[in-house]
């Protein structure tokens, strides 16, 4: 089951997709919030399994569908990301002025992780947000100061963080200038 983990809201998103229907849609269908069903999509965190059942549901299709459009395990030892493979992360709409670009979303054996291009525009705006992951960032441009529960650090290109994701964080650009950041989520 853990080869699944990392392609469910992957999987949720594209079937949403196919049948034309909004975040809003299947939350309502399936009783939860919007920003669960975001979050979930975006791999930020793992629905339970009576929630997932309900969402599976409120997107019509059968469980054995479902799993049947998430890729398997190949069995190598390395694994390749394509440019083209590349797509745009769809946030919660309280964030403003974040792109979140998937560059890496993949599973090996039991580790699953994803690598996301952050882009953190000046006088952006989000409330602190949770993930089910231990997160590294890596600070490619600009600078940016990372609100991690209730501590506050500056990271300046080059610089580089890693932290519990469940504790409450927010990136703040303070600058003039974007900041972009390499993100890797390592899944709990």
């Amino acid at each position: 089951m853990e080869d699944y983990l990392i392609g469910i809201g992957k999987r949720m998103k594209e079937i949403r997709k196919n049948n034309k229907n909004t975040i809003n849609d299947i939350a309502t269908k399936a009783g939860v919030t919007a920003g669960l069903i975001s979050r979930i999509e975006n791999g930020r965190t793992i629905p339970s399994l009576p929630v997932f059942l309900k969402i599976v549901d409120a997107l019509e299709t059968e469980m054995t569908d479902f799993f049947d459009g998430i890729p398997k395990g190949t069995g190598q030892t390395f694994l390749v990301a394509r440019k083209d493979e590349q797509t745009l992360i769809e946030k919660e709409d309280e964030a403003v002025g974040f792109t979140y670009n998937y560059i890496f979303s993949k599973q090996l054996n039991s580790v699953g992780f994803e690598s996301v291009l952050l882009e953190v525009e000046p006088n952006s705006k989000r409330d602190k947000v949770i993930t089910d992951a231990f997160e590294f960032k890596y600070v490619l441009s600009g600078e940016c100061y990372y609100v991690i529960g209730e501590q506050e650090v500056l990271l300046k290109e080059g610089d580089s963080i890693f932290f519990d994701g469940r504790i409450p964080h927010v990136p703040i650009n303070k600058g003039k200038i974007s900041s972009k950041m390499l993100v890797v989520y390592f899944f709990i």
